[in-house]
């Protein structure tokens, strides 16, 4: 059974910054797209960023220049840096795969940006 544990989430104010961790285990990440995704409250979960095997990389508009998505296969973790945070990117962060499946989801962490 795979799980995802997120870490990394708090509250920060407006232009901070803040670092997520995904730590996989029961499988590896290594051959799969991996991405972060988040869902602020009373909306769809939705798809922030995401990661090749190989380390290419793609990105929701909203996020675009600010998110960073990068991954260590050896340690089988998926991270990311989150700068310029906006109130708008309020919500819980998971990671899971980056395409159509997905693995179960974990407990998400919480991000919450003060303006």
């Amino acid at each position: 059974q795979v799980q995802l544990v997120e870490s990394g989430g708090g509250l920060v104010q407006s232009g901070g910054s803040l670092r997520l961790s995904c730590a996989a285990s029961g499988s590896s990440i290594r051959l799969y797209w991996m991405g972060w995704y988040r869902q602020a409250p009373g909306k769809q979960r939705d798809l922030v960023a995401k990661i090749s095997s190989g380390g290419s990389t793609n990105y929701a508009g909203s996020v675009k220049g600010r998110f960073t998505i990068s991954r260590d296969n050896a340690k089988n973790e998926v991270y990311l840096q989150m700068n310029s945070l906006k109130p708008e990117d309020t919500a819980i962060y998971y990671c899971n795969l980056g395409g159509i499946a997905n693995w179960p989801w974990g407990q998400g962490t919480q991000v919450t940006v003060s303006s």
